[in-house]
């Protein structure tokens, strides 16, 4: 943690504390008198709401003694049916995997079986709920149908005008209702607006998973290393296991020079010192050299901000998010773009939005109209919002 200002942690729950010394292997700083405080259940709760108990399990066995045995019991149980879930999910990538090799559409996995592999070397020890690819949006149709036949059914939730949908969302859902799995076709990374390497530029850089004797493609680790952290900082490292995921990657064989020219040209310093920082913070990361200058006054205010999200346990994809935490990450989202990036985003609402298109119904070939009409049709709903309330 050399050249690293420490943060101001001292609010975060000390059950959250007691456990990132367990992970950081810190466990001779732990004693029976500390651990005799610690509201078990509150315990078992971060651990199932950070998706950390895989990796913490192994840990806990260490300290067994102090350790209640219906704690390690029940966090046992969670660790092997995680096991089993992600024996599930690799059965059905590798299927799915073949056929669209058959059918010749390229796809890089980003998460799921391969990343647990990659970066933890055993797929009981990361959590994953579904399976996540990205293919070139151009065969998107292809691959969509090629699911229906599989017998996945679509999560049609997306809302379009002017085919907003290819740059405001990033990827679709599709469900299993026999197996139970839900799989997410990405043609982008992250949601836009923002600029992001091209599919051609990241199949070029892709590696191949030694998970499998046959071919399982996935990101290189400087394009992995950067969707990772931009990826958690976009939730607001709101879970640790994404944070866990970037302490294994530092440990990899990274080229620097290609990492720090994607930093460089996608405004990514900044969110990627944030994480080098917050890794190093919790998990004792060995922050390599290379990756020094990213440690400056921006990324640790950037880093303590992120506190935020770990002093309170914070779901943003349950509704409904309370005010006070939905307020906080508008403004924290903000603050992680470059000044590029923020004109870009402003613009963006200039772009009509569904919304116009319920507001005042056109046909479809007169959609362009709502680029003047937007602002009007945006003064009109907030009018008739505001005389509701």
């Amino acid at each position: 943690m050399d050249n690293i200002q420490a943060l101001n942690i001292q609010d975060i729950p000390k059950e959250l504390s007691v456990m990132l010394q367990m992970l950081s292997h810190q466990q001779h700083s732990l004693d029976e008198h500390k651990l005799e405080k610690i509201d078990w259940d509150l315990f078992v709760e971060l651990a199932l709401h950070h998706r950390l108990y895989p990796v913490l399990y192994p840990e806990l066995k260490k300290v067994s003694n102090y350790v209640p045995a219906n704690v390690l019991q029940l966090i046992h149980g969670y660790y092997k049916r995680n096991t089993f879930q992600m024996l599930h999910l690799s059965a059905e990538m590798e299927q799915v995997n073949e056929l669209f090799i058959i059918k010749g559409i390229p796809l890089l996995f980003l998460k799921g079986p391969v990343l647990s592999h990659s970066l933890y070397g055993n797929l009981s020890l990361r959590t994953s709920s579904d399976l996540d690819f990205l293919i070139p949006i151009e065969r998107l149709q292809e691959s969509e149908q090629l699911l229906v036949e599989l017998g996945y059914e679509k999560d049609d939730y997306i809302e379009t005008v002017l085919e907003d949908w290819r740059w405001r969302h990033h990827h679709v859902t599709y469900f299993h209702p026999q197996k139970g799995i839900k799989l997410e076709i990405h043609w982008r990374l992250h949601p836009g607006p923002g600029k992001e390497p091209t599919f051609q530029e990241l199949w070029n850089r892709k590696q191949t998973s030694k998970y499998s004797h046959h071919p399982i493609y996935m990101l290189g680790y400087e394009d992995l290393f950067i969707f990772l952290v931009l990826h958690g900082a976009r939730h607001g490292w709101s879970r640790l296991r994404w944070l866990v995921d970037i302490h294994q990657i530092l440990q990899k064989d990274i080229d620097w020079k290609v990492l720090h020219h994607l930093m460089k040209r996608y405004k990514a310093k900044p969110i990627c010192g944030q994480a080098v920082i917050l890794s190093s913070q919790f998990f004792q990361t060995n922050v390599p050299k290379e990756l020094k200058p990213l440690i400056n006054q921006p990324s640790t205010r950037l880093a303590q901000e992120a506190i935020f999200y770990l002093e309170r346990m914070v779901n943003l994809h349950t509704d409904p998010v309370p005010e006070e935490v939905s307020n906080y990450h508008k403004r924290h989202l903000f603050s992680l773009m470059s000044n590029q990036q923020k004109i870009l985003f402003i613009l963006s609402f200039l772009y009509p939005y569904p919304e116009d298109a319920e507001t005042l119904p056109l046909p479809k070939p007169l959609h362009f109209l709502y680029f003047p009409l937007r602002p009007f049709l945006w003064a009109w709903r907030k009018t008739r919002k505001h005389a509701i309330s």
